[in-house]
Order: structure tokens, then C-alpha cells, then sequence
């Protein structure tokens, strides 16, 4: 019998369309000898529904997007959960939502309750590692360096817009980078140069978030690493992005055609061995599992600052995690997709080993 395979994309999430494209990807890559695909598409309003069985010859973006049959997301989940979810027989759930209401717990507590193996990090592991305030507080508590920050909630700069923006250029200073703390795809990020700027890209950032990282720039390369792995993972080769971009914004990563990808990253001697050992200490102190990109920023004098940790990286053909496990061990993109599945279905047979009575 075939492995039923639940690929759950879309989502309620600003990063909506990034999930659609990860879809296109993984679908036309999943080795359908092996296991039967359903996929079930999230609206934006938080409806799930599936569009059917899609022919790989057919697949767009277009033909991923269903018309919901029920108007209340209690019983569009439940029509899903009931019907499609509950066919009998062997069954993974591979989520692709990128960013709020899927990559940050909330749908793994959900897969959790229905005790079905599901691909990426575990419901405690998702939420720190999308919260950059909270992943910062682990990181500092791991000794990993990081540039200096500060946090800004909603209720203190609605109750005073000035000391917020006095205590940023006091402890921050410019140039500096305001991001939402829950937010991936550089989504209601901006770069900073003055008080102006600040104004504007705080506001920004509020509009997405009710709590903001407020972060010194660090002046120098990017450096991405793919992990994979429960228990004992494995770091790839280090890899970056060549690009002429002073801030790597969603127009950057998604829309610039010349972007090239350097892998493995030219480093000094010594330098990959220790940014792959970092990754994985990183990637442990989270409690991640399954997979996450640990990033980076190498400064001039040779410094390495960890930026931060992605769960669910971007996962198209030409994303750099994909691409850097090619280039690594030479994993192809489907062979990397049955790797994951693998280790969610041995972490979730792992789990039924606990006892939940006396």
C-alpha cells in the first residue's frame, strides 16, 4: 500500500504566495510510485479545501488554488480532517506554510493532536525559531554571537513614540535594520539611515507585528547552511547569494533574475568547519528536527554573527537549501524529499514509545 502523502500549502500568512510556489516545486518532484499525494490548499481567510488529484502535466500555481465549499474555517477544517485526512492506511503530512498560522506551531499542534507523522520542526521548535526575539534569548544563552538588538513591543511605542526611537539610536545607532518578529521573507523589514527612516519602517513593521527586533547592521557577507536531521543532524557545505543588494529584500530574493549562488561560499581556511558546527549547535539549542537554514553575517575582520534560523526555508529548485545539499553530498531535490519524510516518520515512531498514563 502507498504511503498517503498530505501536502498542505497557502495558508493565512503574508507569505502566501511563497507557499504556492513551494507547492508547484515539491508536487512535480514527489515520486508518485511510492506515495499517493493529496494535496489541500489553505486560503488566505484560513479555509482549507483541496482542488483534487493534479496531473503533473498540468500543475501552476493556478491549478493549486480550490474554491472552499464551507465559508467557516471550523468546518472547512473539518471537512477536510473527516473526509480526505481520515482515509485508513499508512499517511504523512508535509506542511509548505511559510511564516504566521503554519511555520510558527500552530498547524503542528494541530498534527500533533492528530498523532500523524508530519514533516519539519515540532511544535516548540517552530515557534521559537519564527519568534527572532525568543530565538535571540537561546541563541545568547547558547554563546553564539550575534549582533546587537533590542526589542520593541506595540504597547510602548503607542504609549511613547519618542523614547523608543531616542532608546534605538542610543543602543542601536544607524545604520540599522527593523524587522517583525515573526515574519520570514524579509517581509515589513527596512534598512534605516536616520531618525525618518526609523519613523517609517517601525510603523511598517507594526502593521505586520505587534513586537519588532531592532537590530545593528553588520557590515559584510551572508552566509546560509542547510540542516537536516532528528537526533544527529548533518550541516551542508556553506553557501551565499552574489547580489549588488544593500538590503536583501522580498524583491531581492524572489524577483532578481542575476542572482547567483555560491556554493560552497569561498571562505578562509578553517572558516567552513566552524560555521557548520555552529549551524548544528544552533539547530540543537532550538530543539529543531527535519530541517532549518541557519544564517549568518561574516563581517570584514572575519567575525561571524548568527542572524538567524529559518524552519521551513524557501524550497523551490533554486532555493539555496535544496541546492546546497546538491552541491554537498549530491542529494537530489527528490531524494532530499524522501530524506524528510524519513525523519518525520521515524520521530513520530519514536514518540509512540511514550507513555501518557501511570
Amino acid at each position: 500500500m502507498k504511503t498517503k502523502l498530505y501536502v498542505l500549502y497557502g495558508g493565512k500568512s503574508v507569505e502566501h504566495e511563497v507557499s504556492l510556489k513551494t507547492a508547484v516545486t515539491v508536487l512535480l518532484s514527489i515520486d508518485e510510485a511510492r506515495f499517493e499525494v493529496y494535496p489541500i490548499y489553505i486560503t488566505p481567510d484560513g479555509l482549507w479545501c483541496t482542488p483534487g488529484h493534479l496531473s503533473k502535466e498540468a500543475l501552476t500555481i493556478e491549478r493549486l488554488i480550490a474554491e472552499p465549499a464551507f465559508r467557516d474555517p471550523a468546518r472547512s477544517i473539518g471537512e477536510i480532517l473527516s473526509g480526505v485526512m481520515a482515509l485508513p492506511g499508512p499517511k504523512v503530512v508535509m506542511p509548505l506554510l511559510h511564516g504566521s498560522n503554519g511555520e510558527d506551531g500552530t498547524m503542528q499542534g494541530l498534527l500533533e493532536l492528530l498523532n500523524v507523522p508530519y514533516v519539519g520542526n515540532g511544535v516548540l521548535s517552530a515557534a521559537l525559531t519564527l519568534d527572532k526575539a525568543m530565538s535571540k534569548q537561546i541563541l545568547a544563552q547558547a554563546d553564539i554571537q550575534q549582533t546587537k538588538y533590542m526589542v520593541s513591543r506595540f504597547e510602548e511605542w503607542s504609549m511613547d513614540e519618542a523614547a523608543v526611537l531616542r532608546d534605538v539610536e542610543h543602543s542601536i545607532g544607524y545604520p540599522c535594520y527593523v524587522k517583525p518578529a515573526s515574519l520570514g521573507s524579509s517581509i515589513g523589514i527596512s534598512r534605516c539611515m536616520n531618525r525618518g527612516e526609523l519613523l517609517s519602517g517601525i510603523r511598517e513593521a507594526f502593521s505586520y507585528d505587534k513586537k519588532l527586533v531592532i537590530e545593528r547592521e553588520v557590515d559584510g557577507r551572508e552566509i546560509q547552511v542547510a540542516v537536516i536531521g532528528n537526533e544527529r543532524p548533518l550541516a551542508s557545505f556553506p553557501g551565499e547569494f552574489i547580489h549588488e543588494h544593500s538590503f536583501f529584500d522580498y524583491e531581492s530574493k524572489y524577483m532578481d533574475k542575476r542572482l547567483t549562488m555560491s556554493i560552497p561560499a569561498k571562505l578562509a581556511d578553517g572558516l567552513t568547519p566552524r560555521i557548520r558546527e555552529l549551524a548544528i549547535r544552533a539547530y540543537q539549542a532550538h530543539g529543531c528536527e527535519g530541517l532549518a537554514r541557519v544564517d549568518f553575517f561574516l563581517d570584514s575582520e572575519g567575525e561571524l554573527f548568527l542572524n538567524e534560523i529559518n524552519a521551513l526555508p524557501g524550497f523551490t529548485n533554486f532555493s539555496m537549501y535544496p541546492v546546497m545539499w546538491e552541491r554537498t553530498d549530491g542529494t537530489s531535490y527528490s531524494e532530499l524529499i524522501e530524506k524528510l519524510i524519513g525523519h518525520a516518520i521515524a520521530r513520530h515512531k519514536n514518540k509512540q514509545t511514550l507513555k501518557y498514563t501511570r
